[in-house]
């Protein structure tokens, strides 16, 4: 009687105590009746159930994860290389070793636990298929240089199909590449190398573009000046030619006027341009006695100059 009484005893401390059960705000857990998956519970609090063995619960974490690919950390500290994961064969020919972190959590808990043996070492696997199709197609120098971005965001599209596909309740937060390199010295120095001369080609480039784009520039500018002086002596060759035109008409108007006095006056100024310091007489022989008009001023007379000293 004794016994019947301590282990109906025990039945009720044990269903006292597994009847409630709490649940972190970094938590979240599955419900399982009779080892089937009843529900998911992610709110924090105290939460009641059956007791055991009729319901029993599985708590995971919230948190992020950080699946380090190619190498273990501990400490901060790089404690293990895995060669044989991170050397991969780049789209053209060339071998490199690629290492990543992949940042994950757990979105549906009762896939995490139930539709996979072991989750991680699916994400794992499907990591390196993902980081080895993506390098396979990529060139060696994007991806020992400006082409990281770029692959990393293809492994990320790629890892979340595959994640999405095995359906194992895990989602891809974020990739990061943390190393690409070269297998070996001998290698790597030769890289150096074409790498020191495309960058040197590259400044040599931009020096001579430079150059281009300033010669460019002045010459514009000569271009600018020659134009603009062009108009201005086309503006002025125009308004002389108007001028002269004017002139002309008006000499024109004068000729039909007085033809022979015109005549005469042009023929008097052209004599004074073509032969500026020549004195011009005016004459007239009419068979007798010849006349001429003095074209310069007549010299003053000694009484006009005293009359002008008056």
């Amino acid at each position: 009687m004794f016994v019947a009484a301590g282990l109906v005893g025990i039945v009720v401390v044990i269903a006292g105590l597994t009847t409630w059960y709490t649940v972190d705000e970094s938590e979240q857990a599955v419900i399982l009746t009779f080892g089937k998956i009843d529900e998911e519970v992610s709110t924090p609090g105290l939460h009641f159930k059956l007791p055991w063995p009729i319901q029993s619960v599985k708590k995971l974490s919230k948190e992020t994860f950080s699946l380090q690919f190619g190498y273990k950390e501990e400490g901060g500290k790089v404690v293990e290389e895995y060669q044989k994961d991170t050397k991969m064969i780049t789209g053209d020919e060339n071998i490199v070793l690629a290492d990543m972190v992949v940042q994950w959590k757990i979105t549906e808990p009762s896939k995490f636990l139930y539709r996979s043996y072991e989750p991680e070492k699916i994400l794992y696997n499907a990591t390196s298929a993902s980081l080895r199709s993506v390098i396979g197609s990529s060139k060696i120098d994007d991806a020992l240089t400006s082409g990281k971005a770029q692959i990393e965001a293809e492994v990320r599209e790629l890892l979340t199909t595959l994640m999405k596909k095995y359906d194992i309740g895990i989602s891809i937060l974020a990739v990061k590449l943390q190393d690409v390199d070269l297998p070996n010295d001998e290698v790597r120095k030769a890289f150096t190398n074409v790498t020191d001369a495309r960058e040197t080609m590259n400044t040599k480039i931009n020096e001579a573009n430079k150059y281009r784009n300033k010669r460019t520039k002045e010459a514009e500018g000569e271009k600018d000046a020659l134009i603009s002086q062009a108009e201005g002596d086309k503006v002025a060759r125009i308004e002389k030619a108007r001028g002269d035109v004017a002139k002309f008409n008006a000499l024109y108007e004068e000729y039909k006027n007085s033809k022979e006095i015109t005549k005469h006056r042009l023929m008097l100024e052209t004599l004074e341009e073509v032969l500026p310091y020549t004195q011009i007489y005016i004459m007239n022989d009419d068979g007798n006695t010849m006349k001429y008009l003095p074209i310069n001023p007549m010299p003053k007379t000694s009484s006009q100059k005293g009359s002008d000293g008056q």
